[in-house]
């Protein structure tokens, strides 16, 4: 069955932890704002590029403990892949993710953070910062993966899976920290959340529950 497009690049105002201070806010929306406007890097676009995998589990990637991983081993899985940053606006997000991990992991969903400092150099730590960072302030339980680029020349495989193997809608460079994609059980990408979309937000919650529905393929 084909997945269906959604429509899931806005929704209600994103819970913002307190504490962050309002500039700080303000700062990353207005940043995130002028990326949106930034043109696609030219050479990059000329630059040969190798077949496209169309599925998220043909990849293999770096744990944060240098690890490696084959995505395959998350298939039955729904995944939601998101890029972050310790320094960024939207860093709170961590907290509203933990949560949406602890509800529903257990009927299958996998949150999956791979960290980037390629949006206002807002990541600049390296692997041991990273995870106190996240266990420390957030009481990160999910998967958390090695640094990556998630756009330009040199972008990961699986971000370039994630932004040109997805549904019409959903596909496009990302611009900033925190966008989300929705992976279902097949390794499909079906959807895109914007990095202003909250983690708990109604219309991503109920994307999960409908692919959680969706059975599971045969091994």
């Amino acid at each position: 069955m084909r997945p269906a497009k959604a429509n899931s690049r806005t929704g209600k105002a994103p819970r913002v932890e307190r504490g962050l201070g309002p500039l700080r806010r303000v700062l990353c929306v207005v940043l995130f704002a002028a990326a949106c406007q930034r043109p696609t890097d030219a050479a990059a676009a000329e630059k040969p590029a190798p077949p496209l995998e169309r599925s998220v589990h043909a990849h293999t990637v770096t744990t944060l403990r240098g690890e490696s991983k084959r995505l395959a081993e998350y298939r039955g899985k729904v995944l939601l892949v998101v890029n972050t940053a310790s320094e960024c606006g939207f860093t709170p997000q961590y907290a509203p993710l933990e949560a949406l991990y602890q509800r529903f992991k257990e009927r299958g969903l996998v949150v999956m953070a791979f960290p980037s400092n390629d949006f206002g150099a807002q990541e600049p730590g390296d692997a041991k910062a990273i995870e106190e960072f996240c266990s420390s302030r957030y009481k990160v339980s999910f998967p958390l993966f090695a640094k990556i680029h998630a756009r330009g020349p040199d972008v990961s495989p699986l971000y370039r899976t994630l932004t040109e193997a997805s549904p019409e809608s959903a596909r496009g460079e990302i611009r900033w920290n925190f966008t989300k994609f929705l992976v279902n059980r097949r390794g499909e990408p079906v959807a895109r959340f914007e990095p202003v979309v909250d983690p708990l937000n109604e219309a991503l919650i109920s994307q999960i529950e409908r692919l959680l529905n969706e059975p599971a393929p045969a091994q």
